[in-house]
């Protein structure tokens, strides 16, 4: 026990020392968007969509639904927003952990409190989440959001699966990815729960603020000068390397190309998966090709990486000791992880410096694209119905004596 706090402590001062090198404070941009917007549509008599980020040219991209979840900012102070802000990003982080953390640990026997610490630091070192952080972004909590449903409601076959998929769609459009999932996989009666949600909650905001209803679907979701540029190299997707190859005249069919390519292999490896049951790495490859095939897919995005890494990590621990599929496994895990806490794409902040600036200003899109490919499928992997979830009082409780697990054997009891 002494040991592993020991162990804990000294990576809980690594990780500190690392952030305070490698965080890049962004002075909660995006939350600062959000935050001026909805005060400027509730205090300043402005338009929603008319409100740009004082010195720059961005303003909120959002459809009107996530307008009015957001709407308690506009009673709130600056700081106490950032601290809310703040509160809710760590909150999401801790559960999500707990979700894809701890079924790995009562899986291979580990002690639970101690996979949780040893995760905590390392997801803290993780660049998209300092940048989520940072920026004051939503991501974690949309990630939060679809996770449950699934891992709650749609292994359940409870009614209400796939409301959470629909509230996220509603709120940021790309979660939307999730209702195609949910189709591939035949989840019928979720699929079409997760579009009529996300229907109703469009349609609330149409009747409840229909001006800016009727600007954001006719005019702010086309223009992407909104956004940013295409080509700027923090988009780590297949139209931000596409543009980076040639950005006053991108070749958009050759991006139509790889999206529909990207696609198909998504298809046929979510099939895959669901055939063989593993519906966790059917969830984590919807979250990896979400990101390549979204026009825009800033750093802080990639945060829907996350679930992919723990699977690696759970299939390495699964191969036979010291055999070459743990090593590969392994590795591949590794090398994700330590491209993604980097930074190296930020050396080629322009985008260019020829075959190494492709390569290096990419990486992101790189690992991307070998988690979409590479990340095994288990035909006796871990369904979430017969994962199940976590009960509130088992947790951090380890294996009792002469305990089976009906796979692997014994479970020794471990402190």
């Amino acid at each position: 026990m002494a040991r592993r706090v020991g162990v804990v402590a000294a990576l809980a001062a690594l990780t500190a020392a690392f952030l305070a090198v490698a965080t890049v404070r962004h002075g909660f941009f995006d939350l600062r968007v959000y935050h001026g917007a909805v005060n400027l549509w509730v205090h300043g008599g402005g338009d929603l969509y008319d409100y740009v980020n004082p010195g720059t040219r961005y303003g909120f991209t959002y459809p009107p639904f996530a307008a009015l979840t957001m709407l308690p900012l506009a009673y709130l102070g600056w700081h106490t927003a950032i601290g809310i802000s703040i509160v809710l990003a760590v909150a999401a982080s801790a559960v999500l952990l707990w979700w894809l953390v701890d079924p790995v640990a009562r899986r291979h026997g580990w002690v639970r409190w101690f996979a949780f610490a040893i995760g905590a630091c390392l997801l803290a070192a993780f660049e998209p989440i300092r940048e989520t952080v940072t920026f004051g972004q939503v991501n974690l909590l949309m990630l939060l959001l679809v996770l449950a449903d699934l891992r709650w409601l749609v292994a359940r076959d409870s009614r209400w699966a796939g409301v959470g998929v629909g509230l996220a769609t509603a709120i940021k459009l790309t979660p939307g990815i999730f209702i195609a999932y949910l189709l591939i996989v035949r989840r019928w009666r979720a699929a079409a729960v997760a579009s009529g949600t996300a229907v109703v909650a469009t349609l609330l905001a149409g009747l409840l603020v229909p001006a800016e209803s009727r600007v954001f679907w006719a005019e702010a979701l086309w223009n992407t000068d909104r956004i940013g540029v295409f080509a700027y190299v923090s988009n780590q997707s297949l139209r931000g390397l596409v543009s980076r190859l040639d950005p006053q005249h991108p070749d958009l069919v050759l991006w139509a190309v790889l999206v529909v390519a990207t696609l198909g292999v998504w298809v046929w490896r979510v099939r895959a998966a669901a055939r063989a049951g593993d519906e966790p790495t059917a969830f984590a490859l919807t979250a990896v090709v979400g990101c390549l095939v979204s026009p825009v897919t800033w750093v802080h995005h990639l945060v829907w990486l996350v679930p992919a890494v723990i699977l690696l990590i759970d299939r390495a621990a699964s191969a036979p000791a010291g055999g070459r599929r743990r090593r590969w496994l392994l590795g591949l895990a590794i090398g994700s992880y330590a491209v993604l806490i980097s930074r190296v794409i930020w050396l080629w902040p322009d985008g260019g410096g020829g075959l190494l600036g492709a390569l290096g200003g990419n990486a992101y899109l790189w690992v991307s694209l070998a988690l979409l490919v590479l990340l095994p499928i288990e035909s006796t992997g871990p369904g979430w119905q017969r994962e199940g979830v976590a009960d509130l009082d088992d947790l951090g409780r380890a294996p009792a004596a002469g305990a089976v697990d009906r796979e692997r054997g014994p479970l020794a009891v471990r402190e």
